[in-house]
């Protein structure tokens, strides 16, 4: 089920968040919000690349407290405003992810 949820919060709540707070252009932010999965490209940078009991909040560099902040701070402006949205949902659902994976590793 967290695999489930983890997928429906990467792939498909962007196209309804889309869909919903960007009505006139929904399929550009839809591509937007999936663009910023990117950031999970600093995984690369850790060993193991992917390790099921690590929570990648503040463990890799994009995903760092500073760097979430930045993120926010990116809402406030109107051309990175979707990027914001959609690096702000990665990080809650990443977020979410470690949470939810306590319960599996102890």
């Amino acid at each position: 089920m967290e695999q489930f949820i983890h997928y429906f919060l990467h792939l498909i709540f962007p196209g309804i968040l889309s869909y919903f707070l960007f009505k006139e252009n929904w399929i550009r932010c839809y591509a937007i919000l999936l663009l910023t999965m990117l950031v999970d490209l600093d995984h690369l940078l850790a060993t193991p690349i992917f390790d099921p009991c690590r929570c990648s909040i503040n463990f890799h560099p994009l995903h760092s407290w500073f760097a979430i902040a930045i993120y926010f701070i990116l809402l406030f402006f109107k051309p990175t405003r979707v990027v914001a949205v959609g690096l702000l949902l990665h990080m809650a659902t990443d977020g979410l992810d470690c949470f939810l994976s306590q319960n599996n590793c102890g």
